[in-house]
């Protein structure tokens, strides 16, 4: 079949789309794919991903092969492809237009084509594909290839027949997350040669990272919604804790909310992520089980009530955040009990092989809560990037921190653990070090050496936090009881090899939401509010979600700039043919009768 000339992926991206130019390493993918080479683009959530494969499976005519992980998250792109004119579909078990999408297919009628990997890597579906002209093939969330990887899908490691039966075909792997070892695992798997990596950062400005000690989780969290007054993900560790946070946090606020986890019927799961993607202003309770199905871009905030289970987990779900590039906040509330849970689970239910590179992961995620210095420059230094000393905005750039030398505190709390016999708890421990209490004397303690070591009361009011990072660091270890004993990390600190320096928290401080001029001082503008009701009002109508049919930049640019006609207001950016033709006429009709 000879393939038709192909078009100029710019002309697409501004018809299409309406940007008047790519951004970051877009073009740089784009030019790759349209080249017919095998590439491997890292870049940030909010990046612009989606239109690394959009453009050219546009440009170069013919069908483009979606590789996506999860349901939800096809569904999402579908409707989002569709509301810019392109024609898409996805062939899932949830979908009731087999027939339809597969005639669509054959037909040369789909732009875009999205599958799970499970039915990518069949036989049957090779076959499907031997007769359809092909423009490319795009493995989204590629770090689910690696083993390596956080989200690891064995499904994915299937696909490298399929794709090398399709011979020429270019194939674009995207992930926003990947570390050295996974993109040289994804790379591998997948056939991409070594010069296919397109490198474009891991940094998210708009993101304002903050890290605080749980102390009175549920204020902790009221403080952070009323802050934050638009919708906002809260991760749990459990399915209760999803319920009882959902509870508190709508009693607090008095913004809907709702709780998700795996537990829950499916149709309440579907119903309450309907209602999430739907609203402005909701805030879900959840597991980790939410979120990568979604591409909600208006999040503006992402709170972790525990632990995540890595530094890349981290990273992925608080880039669930400020997609759209307005301001958003990722707040993680940790507790040393925390690391001690993920210490016995890595011993206990991670083969050996792996547990290694476990702990290597949690010791990183250690250093991020503990340090004083700035957050973003320890994420991204994780990444291999070599990034500035301070940032501007997290909490530690925003309201630097205090530090002391703990170093002694903590070789006395050892020293303490040690001598009791590595059994009890800080409780006993505290009492034991600030010769406090009538249990010590019971138990003998009174007569050992480490008895009122630390009564004076600077030392007495650091063993707490001291012994939060000791169970960071692994110096200290608990049992299910809550009982310390030394780790691995315990032996140098004793020794006076390894320095033990303490973060002390800054006084918190009132901190406005990021913005400038005149955007931010539209947020209470009438004009602005007018054209979100109308987005709203159409949005229901239409039964898709506000953001598919404009974000909210696009609506503060019409706000600020109030063209008077279609043709002007076909210049903002972000305004594409097909919304122009759908939606224009109501919001110029918004912009008309403000202006009378």
């Amino acid at each position: 079949m000879t393939r038709p000339a192909a078009r100029d992926p710019l002309d697409i991206l501004k018809a299409t789309f309406g940007y008047p130019s790519f951004r970051g390493r877009q073009g740089e993918v784009i030019d790759r794919v349209m080249a017919g080479q095998h590439t491997l683009a890292v870049m940030p959530t909010g990046a612009g991903k989606s239109l690394c494969y959009q453009v050219p499976a546009l440009a170069r005519g013919g069908t483009g092969l979606v590789v996506s992980p999860l349901i939800a998250l096809m569904h999402d792109q579908v409707r989002s492809a569709e509301a810019a004119g392109i024609r898409a579909a996805a062939l899932t078990s949830a979908d009731q237009d087999r027939d339809q999408t597969l005639r669509r297919l054959r037909d040369g009628q789909l732009d875009l084509l999205y599958v799970a990997p499970e039915r990518a890597s069949g036989e049957n579906f090779r076959r499907l594909l031997e007769e359809i002209d092909l423009s490319l093939v795009a493995i989204d969330e590629a770090h689910c290839v690696s083993e390596w990887g956080h989200d690891f899908r064995p499904d994915y490691r299937l696909l490298k027949p399929l794709l090398d039966s399709l011979g020429p075909v270019p194939r674009l792997a995207l992930t926003a997350t990947a570390d050295s070892a996974t993109r040289a695992d994804v790379m591998r798997q997948l056939g991409i040669p070594e010069d296919g990596l397109i490198l474009a950062g891991f940094d998210r400005p708009n993101i304002r990272y903050a890290i605080s000690p749980r102390d009175g989780l549920p204020k902790q969290l009221a403080a952070l919604v009323a802050e934050a007054p638009g919708a906002g993900i809260v991760y749990a560790t459990s399915r209760e804790a999803t319920e009882k946070l959902a509870a508190q946090i709508g009693r607090d606020s008095h913004r809907p909310t709702r709780a998700y986890h795996a537990g829950l019927d499916p149709a309440v799961r579907a119903a309450a992520q309907a209602a999430f993607v739907a609203s402005e202003d909701m805030v879900m309770a959840a597991t980790i089980a939410f979120g990568m199905g979604i591409d909600k871009p208006d999040v503006r905030f992402v709170a972790h009530a525990g632990l995540p289970k890595s530094i890349e987990a981290y990273y992925q779900e608080t880039g669930r955040a400020g997609r759209d590039g307005d301001p958003a906040v990722a707040h993680l509330f940790w507790s040393a009990e925390d690391f001690a849970r993920a210490r016995r689970r890595i011993e206990t239910e991670v083969e050996e092989s792996r547990r290694p590179a476990e702990r290597t992961r949690l010791n990183a995620l250690a250093s991020l809560v503990e340090t004083a210095g700035c957050r973003r420059a320890v994420l991204l230094r994780h990444f291999g990037e070599d990034p500035p000393e301070r940032c501007g905005n997290c909490d530690n750039c925003l309201n630097p921190p205090g530090a002391v030398d703990a170093t002694t505190v903590a070789q006395k709390l050892l020293s303490a653990a040690y001598r009791t016999g590595q059994r009890f708890g800080l409780g006993h421990l505290v009492e034991v070090l600030t010769g406090k209490g009538e249990r010590g004397p019971s138990l003998g303690h009174d007569r050992l050496s480490v008895w009122g070591i630390a009564s004076a009361a600077q030392e007495a009011a650091l063993i707490r936090p001291v012994a939060r990072a000791l169970m960071a660091r692994d110096a200290l270890r608990a049992d299910e009881h809550g009982g310390l004993s030394l780790g691995p990390a315990a032996r140098p600190i004793l020794k006076g090899d390894e320095p033990v320096p303490l973060v002390l928290s800054a006084p918190a401080r009132t901190r406005r939401r990021r913005g400038s001029g005149a955007d931010a001082n539209l947020e209470n503008d009438p004009l602005f509010e007018a054209l979100r009701a109308r987005r709203r009002d159409l949005a229901r109508e239409q039964g898709v979600p506000p953001y598919v049919i404009f974000h909210d930049a696009v609506l503060r640019e019409m706000a600020s700039l109030r063209p008077g006609t279609l043709a002007a207001m076909g210049e903002i950016s972000g305004v594409g043919r097909r919304k122009l033709h759908d939606y224009g006429p109501a919001f110029l009709q918004v912009l008309e009768t403000h202006a009378r």
